[in-house]
């Protein structure tokens, strides 16, 4: 097995960036989702209601700025925030630094209601057992990095083919890995072998599996059109439920640090 590709994402809910190789850092790779999208009370602005987020593009420059891009809007170069903290309601971030009047501005013409972009400007703020110290697992949170397989997938489309089939619908086209939002694909499993990954390690990092991915209403949108629909969640929910969700790809805390590189092995614990 192998690790196929790696990607990032800049700005939570955003497109992904592909990259031959990443940083891992406790709390995940390196210019991970240290940006969100908020409403006015620090309330994640979510892709799952608003796929126009879907078509945001993120280049970051050797400064450490952003540059954004979106259908029908202007580039915009955003620095990294230095000014005014806000309690922030989503997982790990707890408090971000806002951006500049301009990103506020730019995010709220492409959503049609108040927003505000936030900056995580300090991760080892937010560790887990609240403790400073320690380990790389002492910082990071449940969800570090997000891995899937391209063999399940590869199942899950052939699910969802063969769903269409019997309600004698068209053939559709297979899902883009995209709709998951993964940070890492991986090449060589047998389908869904990850469900049963207590460990693994990826080139020289090991990691711990800390839960499987249950899956939301984010992946019914097309990641290139923002086109809703019923699938993954309608073939999911047929075969990989339980718990009260749906199931699909794993993730992982690191127990040790270092640099993932496209094409490292990939060996179950």
């Amino acid at each position: 097995m192998e690790l196929a590709e790696i990607r990032t994402y800049p700005i939570k809910s955003i497109k992904g960036i592909s990259r031959s190789s990443a940083r891992m850092l406790p709390w995940g790779l390196e210019g991970d989702r240290r940006w969100a999208v908020v409403d006015p009370l620090g309330e994640l602005i979510w892709v799952g209601e608003h796929p126009q987020l879907l078509s945001v593009s993120a280049e970051e420059t050797p400064e450490g700025d952003l540059l954004l891009s979106a259908r029908g809007l202007g580039e915009l170069k955003v620095s990294p925030a230095t000014g005014e903290t806000i309690a922030v309601g989503f997982a790990n971030f707890e408090r971000g630094v806002l951006a500049g009047a301009d990103a506020h501005e730019w995010f709220t013409r492409l959503l049609g209601k108040p927003a505000r972009l936030v900056w995580q400007d300090e991760p080892r703020r937010y560790s887990v057992n609240g403790e400073p110290g320690g380990g790389p697992e002492e910082f990071a949170w449940a969800g570090a990095l997000h891995l899937v397989s391209r063999s399940s997938l590869a199942r899950l489309d052939d699910w969802i083919a063969e769903g269409a089939m019997q309600r004698q619908e068209p053939a559709p086209d297979p899902l883009d890995v995209a709709r998951f939002r993964p940070n890492a694909i991986i090449d060589g499993a047998e389908p869904f072998a990850e469900d049963a990954w207590t460990s693994v390690r990826i080139g020289e990092i090991d990691f711990r599996v800390s839960e499987l991915c249950d899956r939301c209403a984010a992946t019914t949108w097309h990641p290139a059109t923002q086109d809703g629909g019923k699938e993954p969640l309608r073939t999911l929910a047929r075969h990989r439920r339980w718990d009260g969700a749906s199931w699909f790809g794993i993730r992982l805390v690191p127990r040790n640090l270092g640099e993932l590189k496209v094409g490292d092995e990939v060996r179950p614990g």
